[in-house]
């Protein structure tokens, strides 16, 4: 085995231990249970759902706890929510973050999807920050081939904002045309920052950009079409910028840049109201900054 290989299968077995052993230790309270307004639609047919998908890990159980409970509490509609976890794929870690959930919201609609994060780990280039190097934060690069194909349509949000609207607003969100997601996007930012300047002298590479007007775009907080994306096998676009980047540093910056290399310029705007950057995090310390959408 590469020694690479060998580093990042162990660098995974270690990372599912300690969640295994974080996940077991934590508890939280009972959450009341929420009901529907009177003007909500049928519960069946499933169209009427709005699916919510978010990683889970230990580091980060107290944040996506917080996420659920506010997308709850602020929905018209919360027996109409349907939440998709993405977990390691460890039988035990899995297990333990069913039973907090189960146990904090016993009336919550979820699945919880494993996640082989050897399969990630084995693409990922050190970047600028430790925190942005954990395989489960490249989960969502995979969301249409972990979800079941019936599911067209997804809210993805980062486990570490808090929801302070109803979401079936952001739900709503609409994708014009071809657009595969949308998110918030932000053009007064020096794009270029964002990758290397290898990347950008090698006409090849930059012409990547040619004809679009590439922003940069939080994917913190996203509507994806899985339906378009799997029918454009985005999944494998995305797979190929990371392997590149393997093999020529072309960017600095985590999961994020793969996303810019391929849906940069072709995405539909969400409302900026639903992103308050800079609010909390800990860069000094390597971790990501809290994504909170508001109204």
């Amino acid at each position: 085995m590469p020694p690479n290989n060998a580093f990042s299968t162990i660098l995974v077995i270690l990372i599912s231990i300690a969640a295994k052993n974080a996940v077991a230790e934590l508890h939280f309270r009972e959450a009341p249970k929420f009901y529907n307004s009177i003007n909500c639609p049928a519960v069946n047919p499933p169209i009427s759902a709005v699916h919510v998908a978010m990683t889970l890990d230990a580091a980060y159980l107290r944040g996506s706890m917080a996420a659920i409970l506010s997308v709850l509490q602020h929905s018209s509609c919360p027996e109409n929510i349907i939440f998709h976890f993405v977990a390691s794929s460890a039988a035990d870690t899995a297990a333990n973050l069913r039973r907090v959930i189960s146990k904090s919201f016993p009336y919550l609609q979820f699945e919880i999807y494993p996640f082989d994060a050897s399969a990630a780990a084995g693409l990922i280039s050190t970047s600028i920050r430790a925190a942005l190097d954990c395989p489960l934060n490249y989960a969502r690069n995979y969301l249409a081939d972990l979800l079941p194909t019936s599911i067209r349509k997804i809210v993805y949000l980062d486990s570490d904002l808090v929801l302070v609207d109803d979401i079936s607003k952001l739900a709503a969100t609409p994708l014009p045309n071809d657009v595969v997601l949308a998110a918030p996007e932000y053009c007064n930012a020096n794009f270029t920052s964002y990758f290397t300047p290898t990347f950008w002298s090698n006409p090849s590479l930059s012409l990547t950009f040619a004809n679009r007007n590439p922003c940069y775009f939080n994917t913190g907080v996203m509507v994806i079409d899985l339906e378009r994306w799997r029918f454009g096998d985005f999944t494998t676009k995305i797979v190929e910028w990371m392997e590149l980047q393997k093999r020529m540093r072309i960017y600095e910056l985590g999961s994020l840049p793969p996303f810019l290399l391929v849906f940069a310029g072709n995405i539909a705007p969400v409302d900026h109201r639903w992103n308050q950057h800079g609010l909390g995090g800990d860069n000094f310390r390597g971790f990501a900054g809290i994504c909170t959408p508001v109204r």
